[in-house]
């Protein structure tokens, strides 16, 4: 059995390219396609040697730094790769690459980490933050977006079984494109993330610096609450933001990027762990839990999926509902009130229930099923006139 591998696009190690990884370690003779590879030679090793087939989009000025910005023409090219001669397509998409053109004896399968976000439920706010709300500008990305989310929805039919990376997605999924999934969950080396019972009197929150992670406000939030310390790691667009609130609160210390041994070690040392994206899964919170760290998580998408809230039994972690520095404020002050129901051991235990290894085999399990599934003929009735 001939296999592709298709990912939207390689540009660093994060939580789409762990779910590749783990892809590649089922099917190892697989061949790999991706619309651009610029990942650094340190951020290579998961490929494990594997010569990239990439679109004419590799080729194009300042695509290195500036490949987002040719997202219009990556419908165009994704579905330039040839890939008749597969049996099985296996495509990682939180874009693009579930829109590959296969054949009538193909099975493409689908990972949907999201259906495109800033093209669906997550367009205006998207525009809001680009500032591309309104003039020529605006009108432009606004009539592109409507085109990519025809083709979105039109090459949704190509795939012949869709697999949700949670609930929160799976839904997302019906709601676009009237398709049903399977759920599996990402894997998390929860192994690299030592448990660690006791803690130091600080809090936690790590992430790319994007609007949507809102790394801004939770350290607006933490500068109305100068008796408790917070500890930032991360780095990307919105820095700035995160230095002007921290600025004058002497109890946040910003660390910008760090490495994964630092990470490791403020998440393992942390009484709790601050997150308050609306994510379609996330990573790090399961990745905190497995070091014993409670959670204080924006109630909505994925957390509420693999964090335990204070109603249910043997808790890991509480729930603030509104993305406001208030709402946080009394995240934690919840957090601190309940603290004595939420055990480190069964932080542990929960975030084991994500491994790498329940991943490939649901993930085996799945595609063995659609593989032994005798394929549908088409009918057809015929109309006399």
């Amino acid at each position: 059995m001939r296999v592709a591998i298709v990912h939207d696009w390689l540009t660093t190690y994060a939580g789409s390219e762990k779910v590749l990884e783990q892809m590649l370690q089922l099917y190892p003779e697989a061949d790999l396609y991706s619309t651009v590879d610029f990942l650094s030679e340190e951020d290579r090793g998961f490929l494990q040697g594997k010569t990239v087939h990439t679109t004419f989009i590799q080729r194009m000025p300042m695509a290195k730094k500036k490949y987002r910005q040719y997202l219009p023409f990556m419908p165009f090219a994704i579905e330039q790769f040839d890939l008749s001669s597969y049996d099985l397509i296996l495509s990682s998409s939180h874009a693009v690459s579930k829109g590959v053109i296969t054949g009538p004896n193909q099975l493409h399968v689908s990972y949907v980490h999201s259906p495109i976000r800033y093209a669906w439920d997550m367009q205006h706010q998207y525009l809001r933050e680009s500032n591309l709300e309104k003039g020529v500008k605006g009108l432009v990305a606004k009539l592109i977006l409507g085109r990519m989310r025809m083709w979105d929805y039109r090459t949704s039919n190509g795939v012949d079984s869709f697999i949700a990376n949670s609930n929160f997605i799976s839904k997302r999924i019906w709601k676009v494109y009237r398709r049903e999934s399977d759920v599996i969950y990402p894997p998390v080396n929860v192994k690299a993330f030592a448990y660690n019972e006791k803690k130091d009197p600080f809090y936690l929150t790590a992430s790319r610096m994007v609007p949507y992670k809102k790394m801004d406000m939770i350290v607006e939030a933490f500068a109305a609450m100068p008796d408790k310390k917070l500890v930032v790691i991360g780095d990307g667009p919105d820095m700035h933001k995160v230095q002007q609130h921290a600025q004058n609160a002497p109890n946040i210390e910003v660390l910008g990027y760090q490495s994964d041994e630092v990470l490791i070690d403020h998440m393992q040392r942390a009484q709790a762990f601050v997150f308050a994206a609306e994510e379609d899964f996330g990573i790090t919170v399961v990745e905190a839990q497995a070091c014993g760290t409670p959670v204080i998580a924006f109630g909505k998408g994925g957390s509420l999926e693999t964090v335990r809230g204070l109603e249910e039994t043997n808790p890991t972690g509480v729930f603030f509902h509104e993305q406001e520095p208030g709402a946080i404020i009394e995240g934690v002050r919840r957090f601190e009130q309940e603290r004595g129901r939420i055990s480190a051991s069964n932080c542990r235990k929960n975030a084991m229930g994500f491994t790498p290894e329940a991943f490939r085999s649901n993930l085996k399990q799945h595609i063995d099923q659609k593989l032994n599934q005798p394929s549908k003929p088409t009918t057809k009735k015929m109309v006399v006139l």
